[in-house]
């Protein structure tokens, strides 16, 4: 995120209700203020805000945006799909 911002905001909550959805419990969230610590922001390429990195399991995703699109979301995280195999997901 880059400072307390609507899109920021809501990004936030898209991502929070998303994981409780489909990863309840199986999740961590840390955020990090792109204008408070542009340091962390440069190190992990953060162009853009607000962007979200997923870092496990491996390969790492990145989505930009407001999150508003919950299965574009979810398709890009890599989220699982309520009834399907993993091979499916793929």
């Amino acid at each position: 995120m880059a400072g307390q911002t609507e899109r920021s905001h809501a990004a936030l909550a898209n991502l929070r209700t998303l994981c409780d959805s489909m990863v309840p419990g199986r999740y961590e969230l840390e955020v990090i203020d792109a204008a408070e610590h542009p340091d962390a922001a440069s190190e992990e390429r953060i162009l853009a805000t607000p962007t979200v990195v997923r870092l496990a399991p491996l390969p790492q995703r990145r989505v930009i945006g407001d999150l508003s699109d919950h299965g574009r979301t979810a398709a890009a995280l890599g989220l699982p799909v309520p009834g399907t195999s993993p091979s499916e997901r793929r």
